[in-house]
């Protein structure tokens, strides 16, 4: 008789749940490809085409036979085009070989916690925050410490708050500012007073998350913690090219790091990448020296929409929610609809609900905001990475249905 064996995985593999808002994505991708009339609020992409200067250099790079290995943390112009972007734009003061070029900021964050993570670590983050924070510290043995904010102080930590979740045990502390899920962000003199709380305590290492650094609305400014001396040293800034220069699927992060850190970070990818794909460099090169018209002319588009978006939740029965600062999100506080009957004969006791019934209902994509900890069971992230006409009409149809809940 043969008997079928049952491949096993492992308990790390077991333990870490799938991000939900590449879940959402998929799903209202099939939708559409079903027919579905959708609309998605749910990915973090630009709908912006990469710009063409940058594409065009990645075209003469692979035109020139630019298809080979190239060293790990990238090319000695690529990295120097990252230190020159950092000190022009950032005031930050790196060497080239501070820099690590990763798959997307994404595996540049695992990079950077893998690297400084060890099991019973620390790590402070303020919540909610975006899903994948969590399980990196997780799968590096580290503890994940929460602080808590609710849309009352817009989602952000004061820096008492900071100082009371750091203990002997934490090793670093991460920042994201602008935030995805929340759409807020930290005005420098606030950066300032949390930079001087982490400064007094000399073993613990902050990660800057600057993704969305370029897209800031309302004449608000980015401050980057790496540009203040007392965090120079123990700063790991991490961007790329996803979000300001609509490039999510060229997989484009950087770091700039201490260089201890900076070694570690390369030493780790030479095991399990190697560099990134050679001929995207000189298009990252481009992108940090070449672009600003295009992102600027991006940035107002979003800023646009984020006012746009705010008067639009405005009208929505019952509905809180922060007006959006940065980035290209909002994350209403939708437990008005909890314990609530929908018109399909859905009860709605969550976020989850929520969000299931309404994609299902009216054909409107939201993530909710449960595996974005904190208080955000009581929310659902939405992105206004989609163009104004869908803005309107998803809105519209969310409003007409959280109306109709009885």
């Amino acid at each position: 008789m043969n008997t079928q064996i049952i491949p096993s995985v492992s308990h790390r593999a077991a333990s870490i749940k799938p991000s939900s808002t590449l879940a959402i994505t998929a799903r209202v991708r099939a939708m559409k490809a079903d027919g579905r009339d959708v609309i998605g609020f749910g990915a973090g992409e630009p709908d912006f085409g990469t710009p063409d200067r940058v594409v065009a250099a990645a075209m003469e790079a692979i035109q020139n036979g630019m298809t080979r290995y190239v060293p790990v943390p990238g090319t000695p112009e690529a990295r120097e085009a990252v230190s020159a972007k950092l000190h022009r734009d950032n005031d930050i003061t790196c060497s080239p070989d501070q820099v690590v070029i990763s798959n997307g900021g994404k595996f540049s964050l695992y990079l950077a916690i893998q690297s400084m993570i060890d099991p019973g670590d620390e790590v402070v983050m303020a919540t909610p925050a975006w899903v994948s924070y969590k399980p990196m510290v997780e799968l590096a043995g580290g503890t994940f410490v929460e602080i808590p904010t609710t849309a009352d102080s817009d989602f952000l930590a004061t820096p008492e708050a900071y100082a009371a979740a750091l203990t002997p045990k934490t090793r670093l502390v991460i920042l994201n500012s602008p935030s995805n899920p929340c759409g807020t962000m930290y005005e420098p003199d606030a950066i300032r007073a949390i930079c001087d709380v982490l400064a007094g305590h000399e073993r613990v290492m902050l990660i800057s998350d600057e993704i969305y650094e370029r897209l800031v609305y309302g004449g608000r400014a980015h401050l980057s913690p790496g540009s203040l001396p007392s965090m120079a040293d123990r700063t790991i800034t991490i961007n790329g090219l996803s979000k300001a220069f609509a490039a999510t699927g060229w997989r484009v992060g950087y770091t700039a790091a201490p260089l201890q850190i900076a070694k570690a970070m390369s030493k780790l990818q030479s095991q399990m990448t190697s560099s990134v794909t050679s001929f995207t460099l000189p298009a990252l090169v481009t992108a940090l020296m070449d672009c600003s018209d295009d992102i600027e002319h991006m940035r107002k588009a979003f800023e646009e929409r984020a006012a746009l978006m705010e008067s639009l939740i405005g009208t929505w029965p019952g509905v809180t929610c922060p007006p959006p600062m940065g980035a290209f999100y909002v994350f209403p506080d939708i437990s008005t609809a909890f314990q609530k009957t929908s018109p399909g004969g859905r009860t709605i006791d969550g976020a989850g609900a929520f969000a299931e019934a309404l994609l299902e209902e009216t054909g409107v994509a939201v993530v909710p905001g449960d595996d974005f900890l904190g208080c955000g069971s009581r929310h659902v992230r939405l992105s206004f990475a989609l163009e104004e006409s869908a803005i309107r009409a998803g809105c519209e149809r969310i409003g007409a249905w959280m109306t109709s809940l009885s």
